[in-house]
């Protein structure tokens, strides 16, 4: 073993990558079955070493994912500099009453790569196997090194988009603000690990201010841009809707000059007292008054998406909530698990017949259902 404090260290860094007892990964199964190929070996395993069991992210030919720590070839690896090679461990005095040697699956090749954690710490390695002996070349131990730091590359992004993804919800609402005579529900449900939709609710002067908006694409980049977008817009409540959305498109204009892409936002302020709401699209056009007695309109003006280049003047427009009344606003993903027929329709009758939180409840199980390939984001406030 590791001596306890680098024990201590490695344990932790895997720990912080959340690698362990997940799913197969695709992107790793491909590096394992290009392993195979190019060393025609009936072995490999991309291998991670927890504190007294090996977990095989990825594996051929070794019958399971799970195995004992002790006695495993992988932790000698890590415990010595560079490439581990064993070209006959039946002959080799540290390897020749190994378990896995005596008994099954009976190795005697060997040869693994360790692949370090962001911070350097020997997680696991790349390793191939086989029961007969070999002989490794200089360039394919040059080759198995490149693979395990492609292997490298893949686990540690997924640990990065693991630790965004949690910052990600951190910035969201961490709870709907309180509005007396008015039911408030909102939620994200990103196609994948981030999201590039982003909502906001928060109280300014006894008034509600919201936000919802759309990064064009999806993964880490609009993700990014959705929080440069959220802090901008919570930036100075006190100016001027308007204002905020022209001097966000600014932002956006100057900063995704070379990136093509662009934000459909709503940005809104509702008076509680007389149920007034004045808002600002920029592109969005997903923002709707369901009325009382069953009609609807739609929240919209003519003016372009954020980021796009054209400095466009911003206005606001006003409508009204009446009891009864609801105002809902989504993102386009939305669209995509809604009656097709009558996609309005449908939202007013979840509506009326969920209410305004369970109505956003049942579109982001909807969304789920539906492995929607867009994020999906939804607020929903009724006057009561």
């Amino acid at each position: 073993m590791l001596a306890t404090s680098d024990e201590v260290g490695r344990q932790r860094a895997l720990d912080a990558l959340d690698l362990l007892d997940q799913p197969r990964d695709e992107r790793v199964d491909r590096i394992t079955k290009l392993a195979q190929e190019l060393f025609d070996v009936p072995m490999v395993s991309v291998t991670l070493l927890d504190r007294d069991r090996q977990w095989r992210m990825s594996e051929i030919g070794l019958g399971g994912r799970e195995a004992p720590r002790e006695d495993a070839f992988c932790d000698a690896t890590i415990r010595q500099p560079g490439t581990l090679v064993v070209e006959n461990a039946e002959a080799d005095p540290q390897f020749a009453s190994n378990p896995f040697v005596v008994g099954d699956p009976h190795l005697r090749f060997y040869a693994g790569h360790p692949l370090q954690a962001p911070g350097g710490e020997k997680i696991g390695t790349l390793c191939i196997l086989d029961t007969k002996p070999r002989v490794l070349s200089q360039r394919q131990r040059e080759l198995l090194e490149e693979l395990a730091a492609w292997v490298q590359k893949e686990i540690t992004r997924e640990g990065e988009v693991a630790l965004a993804a949690i910052v990600q919800r951190a910035l969201a609402p961490h709870t709907i603000p309180s509005l007396p005579g008015y039911t408030i529900a909102a939620q994200t449900k990103p196609a994948g690990e981030l999201a590039g939709d982003f909502y906001d609710l928060f109280l300014h002067n006894d008034r509600l201010r919201l936000t919802l908006a759309d990064v064009m694409g999806k993964g880490t980049g609009p993700a990014i841009v959705a929080a440069a977008a959220r802090a901008a817009l919570r930036t100075a409540p006190e100016r001027p809707l308007a204002t905020a959305i022209e001097q966000l498109d600014r932002l956006l204009e100057s900063d995704l000059r070379d990136l093509d892409m662009f934000v459909t936002a709503f940005h809104a302020e509702l008076d509680p007292d007389s149920g007034e709401v004045t808002f600002v699209d920029a592109g969005h056009s997903l923002a709707f008054v369901f009325r009382a007695d069953g009609s609807w309109e739609r929240l919209r003006m003519p003016a372009l998406p954020l980021g796009m280049g054209f400095g466009e003047a911003r206005t606001a427009a006003t409508a009204r909530l009446m009891p009864g009344d609801s105002l809902v606003c989504c993102s386009d993903g939305l669209l995509d698990v809604l009656d097709p027929e009558d996609p309005f329709g449908d939202v007013a009758t979840t509506l009326r017949r969920h209410g305004p939180a369970d109505a956003v409840g049942e579109a982001i199980r909807r969304a789920r259902s539906h492995r929607a390939e867009d994020d999906v984001t939804v607020i929903a406030i009724t006057r009561d």
